[in-house]
């Protein structure tokens, strides 16, 4: 009897290995993805004379022909082009900067907010999961620095 139990209970484990194997979430992690990402810049700059924006690439570009091995016995030097990385065509979106005259304007703050998540949105709506958000600061270092910039970085995927 425990025999039999146990072949059942085995059964039911493969069973459940098939389900997961033949579901459509795990059919589309087998078709592959493409990735996309855009990247906020938001200015830290006292007196507003930042400039903050969304950008997101409307060019595709292939990393491999900006890429050199080095090794022992070639340790030359990367010498791709800056102009063929440089991208022409991007969405630009403007945002406020989060410093005006008066200091930190927090309604700024939720304005970029409010454009961001429509960015975000309206990227999910066309088909992409958002699958991380990678943020950095380079703040405003005191009296006589004056300059920062906050970046985050959106990574989405959808399946091809």
């Amino acid at each position: 009897m425990k025999d039999i139990r146990r072949l059942i209970q085995g059964l039911g484990a493969v069973a459940i290995a098939l389900v997961f194997t033949l579901s459509p979430n795990n059919a589309a992690a087998q078709q592959g993805y493409e990735f996309t990402s855009f990247t906020v810049v938001e200015s830290i700059i006292p007196n507003g004379i930042g400039r903050s924006r969304i950008i997101q690439s409307l060019e595709a570009r292939d990393y491999a022909e900006f890429a050199k091995e080095r090794s022992e016995e070639d340790n030359s030097r990367n010498k791709s082009s800056r102009k063929d990385i440089r991208v022409d065509n991007f969405e630009e979106t403007k945002l406020l900067n989060f410093y005006n005259l008066g200091g930190i304007r927090f309604q700024n703050i939720a304005a970029n907010d409010a454009v961001i998540n429509s960015k975000v949105n309206a990227m999910m709506d066309d088909g992409w999961e958002l699958v991380n958000i990678i943020a950095g600061v380079e703040s405003d270092a005191g009296k006589e620095d004056g300059e920062g910039i906050f970046i985050t970085r959106f990574y989405f995927k959808r399946a091809k």
